[in-house]
């Protein structure tokens, strides 16, 4: 008869707010649908206390552990070492615990790879990307390493957009050793979609519940059948953007995709077992109401 193990290996995430993210019920789903005895918390993390909870994780012997709003940069000052991608962004989604090192990573622009190379390989493409934050951070930098060739970032704060797009023009560019090129254009009225788009990726929190019907300002006769429409919301799923892209004949992935693909993502680098997204995915439907 085996011995019983009544220890359960810990993963988490760490954020403030916290309480409506729904990562756990996903990768809990996985967890379960894999037999891996494995628990993962929602854990609300103040940044004052950021370095204590980091600490804890070390102490309590986490695997590893995601990192939310606001701690996604500050984080990188209590790891060991950052994985390529992380270090190019200057951001951490993800700390996976290796030997006695705790290595932070960068899943959120990964996980959007996952959803879009089913529908388009993303080498040469020219992306439209609304939004300049830490997430438009992650899926430029992911869409330029995997060959992506022309960006253009639209945005309200052209501080704010200007840095992504010299990050892009610099680091990265350097970094792939090829052509690369973006630009800002200063997001001002219905932005209109220039010719020749393959893929648009709104990245801002427009539309978020509550506000679902919130509207992006875009010129909509301007999204051409094909092109692939992406919105990184995942509450609701189908937001108005999705539905007006969808309508005109774009191909659409929702939030849920990238979402989804994250946590993919995290599973695998803490546990090493691959899990299946459909599981996930279901999880986070009914969640959010199918």
């Amino acid at each position: 008869m085996a011995t019983p193990n009544f220890k359960q290996e810990l993963v988490a995430v760490f954020g403030q707010p916290v309480a409506e993210n729904p990562t756990q019920a996903m990768v809990e789903a996985a967890f379960r649908h894999h037999g891996l005895p494995w628990r993962y918390l929602t854990i609300e993390v103040a940044p004052g206390d950021l370095a204590a909870a980091v600490a804890g994780a070390r102490a309590m012997g986490f695997r590893g552990f995601n990192c939310t709003i606001p701690h996604k940069v500050a984080v990188i000052a209590h790891l060991d070492e950052l994985g390529e991608s992380a270090a190019l962004m200057g951001a951490v989604n993800c700390v996976v615990r290796r030997g006695d090192r705790l290595v932070g990573e960068n899943t959120d622009g990964k996980g959007f790879l996952e959803s879009l190379r089913p529908l388009r390989d993303p080498a040469g493409a020219r992306v439209l990307v609304l939004g300049a934050g830490g997430a438009a951070r992650a899926i430029a930098v992911e869409l330029a390493l995997a060959g992506a060739r022309a960006f253009t970032v639209v945005n309200r704060s052209p501080a704010r957009g200007q840095a992504l797009v010299d990050l892009l023009n610099g680091k990265v560019r350097e970094r792939v050793g090829r052509d690369l090129s973006a630009a800002f254009v200063p997001w001002q009225g219905d932005h209109r979609v220039a010719e020749g788009t393959d893929v648009l990726v709104n990245t801002t929190s427009i539309g978020l519940f509550p506000d679902v019907n919130a509207r992006v300002a875009l010129d909509l006769a301007s999204l051409r059948p094909g092109m692939v429409v992406a919105d990184v919301i995942p509450n609701p799923p189908r937001t108005r953007l999705v539905r007006d892209a969808a309508a005109r004949g774009c191909t659409v992935i929702d939030g849920l995709g990238m979402l989804v693909g994250q946590g993919i993502l995290g599973i695998q680098y803490w546990t090493g077992v691959l899990p299946d997204g459909k599981v996930m995915r279901q999880a986070l439907e009914q969640v959010f109401g199918g």
